[in-house]
């Protein structure tokens, strides 16, 4: 390779980029890795562990922030373990769009209730916690892809109902988001 062959903007551009997004997880996956769990003994480690509980749950509880103001909300989601996102799906305004779009980092947790346990003034759950970013979906395909998460999960006959909520519909005033996560941890309790 030449000094001709360089596009010493464009080079610098795209190393400049990919230096940013490596210090941004860097920066947050540390953070999540120094505050360790008090009672290593309840920590869920396991991928497989983690995506089970996932799986099992319908809901999840995600945190943001904007302008020093929480916010949670609560929603019901698609999981793709083969690319470590969540998918939800929202109104097109209100106050949670407003704050991602301010701060498109958030803090998640899913809960596996597995009830009180009587005599014992305790607890029986698994929960998952997450750290991650994000994306707002524009694209027609990058919508289907999310509602179709969202539906296989949820519905017990998925190819009817995408057929009438997602193939045959248009999904131009639909909105969907994608939090692509970079950090899992967990706890479990009895």
């Amino acid at each position: 390779m030449t000094g001709k062959d360089l596009d010493i903007p464009g080079d610098f551009l795209r190393f400049k980029e990919i230096l940013n997004h490596f210090l941004y997880i860097f920066t947050h996956i540390t953070i999540i890795m120094i505050h360790k769990i008090r009672r290593s003994e309840r920590a869920i480690t396991n991928q497989d562990e983690i995506n089970a509980i996932i799986k099992s749950e319908k809901f999840m509880t995600i945190a943001m922030c904007a302008s020093n103001e929480p916010y949670l909300v609560t929603l019901n989601y698609g999981y793709d373990s083969i690319e470590r996102c969540f998918y939800f799906h929202c109104a097109v305004e209100g106050k949670k769009l407003d704050i991602l779009r301010q701060n498109p980092v958030v803090w998640g947790q899913i809960i596996q209730d597995r009830g009180y346990i009587v005599g014992d003034c305790s607890h029986a759950y698994s929960s998952v916690e997450f750290h991650g970013k994000v994306s707002l979906l524009n694209g027609v395909l990058e919508k289907k892809n999310a509602l179709s998460f969202m539906i296989d999960r949820l519905e017990p006959d998925p190819e009817r109902v995408k057929e009438t909520f997602v193939i045959n519909k248009d999904l131009g005033k639909v909105l969907a988001g994608r939090i692509d996560v970079d950090a899992f941890s967990g706890k479990k309790a009895h």
